[in-house]
């Protein structure tokens, strides 16, 4: 028998998934929680990783990503490398399952002050590829 090799609760971000009403954890239709397989397991992970700020997570306060300290600053190739560091500092060490295959931020094209940050990855285990687009709004709280 063939088991995927991760899972982990379904997990509704409100940054990511806007299209349903309800937010957190989901409960299926028999009142269990619903679970997440494999590779959708991984991309929550990075996805929850990316947009958690150090200090948020009570039993691990280092748990998380600087970004929240672009806030305010210039969309310029300054921040942009900087993002890039924080992001590539908080996989390195929180997320071992994935291997970085690209990392990129740049300006977003519509809205200037919106950088977007892209992280292609590739899960250690299953060779599954992946690519994740953040947008993070550099003159407001939240992504």
């Amino acid at each position: 028998m063939n088991r995927p090799t991760y899972g982990a609760w379904r997990f509704l971000h409100p940054d990511f998934d806007r299209e349903r009403p309800e937010r957190g954890i989901v409960v299926n239709n028999t009142g269990g929680i619903d679970r997440v397989e494999g590779a959708q397991s991984v991309r929550q992970s990075v996805l929850l990783l990316l947009t958690t700020r150090p200090g948020e997570r009570v039993m691990r306060p280092g748990y998380g990503c600087d970004l929240f300290r672009l806030l305010f600053s210039p969309n310029d190739a300054t921040t942009q490398g900087l993002a890039i560091h924080y992001v590539r500092t908080a996989v390195l060490k929180y997320e071992p399952r994935i291997e970085i295959l690209r990392l990129d931020a740049n300006a977003n094209r519509e809205d200037v002050s919106v950088m977007d940050i892209t992280l292609e990855y590739r899960v250690r285990r299953t060779h599954d590829v992946d690519a994740v687009t953040l947008p993070f709004n550099l003159m407001q709280e939240g992504i």
